[in-house]
């Protein structure tokens, strides 16, 4: 008998750590769904950025969440609708604006983007280059925006006596050609 319950413990801890290495193969292959449909997901962020219009801006709640944060060089809001008219602004006041993104970098529920926004300002096409910051929620939409990217180089700059103070300040601050 006492080999028979050996044999028995044997078994049950086989079947165990069978069940264990199943278990562990799935999640692993869940998590890589998980990940992969996370990252299709920062795909489809980016492919919305690109095809963004004044018509396409009504697909804003596909995108971002009701209480979603906005933050760039002029603006920190909170609220989808906000958001919404952070952008119909931009369409007012720029002529052809729009993004290209340049590259992806997500890992689980955080994503940043690298973009090209170009637009035509008083005749004159213009490229601004940045960066965003995402965060989504477990629905895929965007809880965290963060745009980083340099305002007095890119926008300052361009203004006539403000662009001539910035560039004499930014060569004073910079390191001395050897």
């Amino acid at each position: 008998t006492r080999l028979f319950r050996n044999a028995a413990i044997v078994e049950s801890f086989s079947v165990s750590f069978a069940i264990l290495v199943v278990a562990q193969r799935y999640r692993n292959v869940m998590s890589a769904v998980e990940v992969y449909d996370q990252d299709q997901r920062f795909r489809a962020i980016a492919e919305w950025f690109e095809r963004l219009v004044p018509e396409t801006l009504d697909e804003i709640d596909l995108v971002y969440a009701s209480s979603a944060r906005f933050i760039d060089p002029f603006n920190d809001l909170s609220g989808r609708d906000n958001i919404e008219r952070v952008f119909a602004h931009m369409f007012e006041t720029l002529d052809s604006p729009r993004f290209k993104v340049t590259s992806i970098a997500a890992h689980q529920t955080i994503g940043f983007m690298t973009w090209d926004f170009l637009f035509v300002r008083r005749g004159r096409e213009q490229k601004i280059f940045g960066c965003t910051q995402f965060e989504i929620n477990d629905r895929g939409l965007i809880v965290l925006h963060r745009d980083f990217w340099d305002p007095a180089a890119q926008v300052y700059e361009q203004v006539p006596v403000l662009g001539t103070m910035l560039r004499l300040l930014r060569r004073k601050l910079a390191l001395p050609k050897s």
